[in-house]
């Protein structure tokens, strides 16, 4: 039997993320019954904003990606109603056509090789926030996560269908996981669609305890060292596997008909 108790923190951190690989249950979803889950579990989060906002996922061939169908609330997103559409927004499988803003999804998945799914949406906080034209401040430890990972737009470029839009937000982006848009919403990426659906329901509480903190005073920020550690062994994979079979579980008891079978 092991000694813990004299084991340092960075060797208890590594035991902890080694046993969490065979003792943490996950789920075996295909990729389109993770977007139906994702959709219908930041709705229930308050992601919904009538029709706007897209999530996607990369396809198996390079170039296109799987989202939702234009007219669909992210409450009626089922894993057969999805769209398989390419860079020019060509739908490849599926009836009917995807939201024209998705075209900056394709801008971010060209420049993003590492990205693999893209959750952009206008939660009440999150947007509220955004009209204040002021970065998102990471000073508390549950979105640690997006601690230094989350990169903000000044200025509206306005609707975001055309090629322009793409360019800016993708460059604005940058090589982070998260952006602010002011006065539009936010966006999340992942390498998985498990990251990218953690980070989703992460950024919009950031948002919420911001304005609360805003509210009663002045944010103190974080120590720089230790929120770097929190950021790094809070985005471990398997805690994002984790996390969203939390959020898919949660989902599915609320929302049978998300998927299929």
């Amino acid at each position: 039997m092991t000694d813990s108790m004299h084991a340092s923190k960075q060797e208890l951190m590594a035991t902890a993320e080694t046993k969490m690989l065979t003792e943490v249950t996950t789920g075996s979803w295909t990729v389109r019954q993770k977007i139906a889950l994702t959709c219908r579990a930041l709705s229930d989060a308050g992601h919904d904003s009538g029709l706007a906002g897209q999530i996607s996922a990369r396809g198996e061939q390079p170039g296109t990606f799987v989202t939702q169908r234009l007219g669909l609330g992210f409450d009626e997103i089922t894993e057969d109603n999805l769209l398989l559409v390419n860079e020019d927004l060509e739908v490849l499988d599926g009836e009917g056509m995807p939201n024209p803003a998705n075209r900056f999804h394709s801008w971010i998945y060209r420049a993003r090789p590492d990205v693999n799914c893209i959750v952009h949406t206008h939660p009440l906080h999150a947007t509220a926030l955004s009209m204040l034209e002021i970065p998102l401040v990471v000073s508390q430890m549950d979105i640690a996560p997006l601690y230094d990972d989350c990169a903000f737009l000044a200025d509206w470029p306005g609707i975001p269908v055309g090629n322009e839009e793409g360019e800016i937000i993708s460059a604005a982006l940058g090589d982070k996981r998260a952006i602010l848009l002011a006065h539009h919403g936010q966006l999340v990426v992942g390498n998985t669609v498990e990251e990218a659906c953690s980070l989703g329901h992460l950024i919009e509480r950031a948002a919420r305890l911001q304005l609360l903190a805003m509210a009663a005073g002045d944010i103190k920020p974080l120590p720089p060292r230790l929120a770097k550690e929190a950021h790094d062994w809070t985005l471990t994979p398997r805690r994002s596997e984790a996390n969203f079979a939390y959020y898919a579980r949660r989902a599915l008891r609320n929302h049978p008909d998300a998927l299929a079978n």
